[in-house]
């Protein structure tokens, strides 16, 4: 088991930055991959970013190639997303997710989920 909690959403200019950070307890951190996923009002939960768990392999949605950077500090068992040069279509609630498995990450199908961070970009 492993329990997830997200912070740093907020408001924030189109153009502006963000740094979400995911906690995680329980099990081993170094043993998930994590992965960021949003959903916009009336629109399904897409994917947005995954790291695996010991090389840092990094995997991108388009639509945020370039303006995110997803990373993870194993030591402090936390995950960040950096969100630059954000966009009014940015704004989702942002949930953090993890798996032992990095294809059930990038996939959609992690075991396990925050309960999301809101963030909203104006224009």
């Amino acid at each position: 088991q492993v329990q997830l909690v997200e912070s740093g959403g907020g408001l924030v200019q189109a153009g502006g930055s963000l740094r979400l950070s995911c906690a995680a307890s329980g099990r081993t951190f170094s043993m998930y991959a994590m992965g960021w996923f949003r959903q916009a009002p009336g629109k399904e939960r897409e994917f947005v970013a995954a790291i695996t768990r010991n090389t840092g392999n990094t995997y991108y949605a388009d639509s945020v190639k370039g303006r995110f950077t997803i990373s993870r500090d194993n030591a402090k068992k936390t995950v960040y997303l950096q969100m630059n040069i954000l966009k009014p279509e940015d704004t989702a609630v942002y949930y953090c997710t993890a798996d032992d498995r990095y294809t059930n990450v990038i996939t959609g199908r992690p075991a396990y989920w925050g309960q999301g961070t809101q963030v909203t970009v104006s224009s």
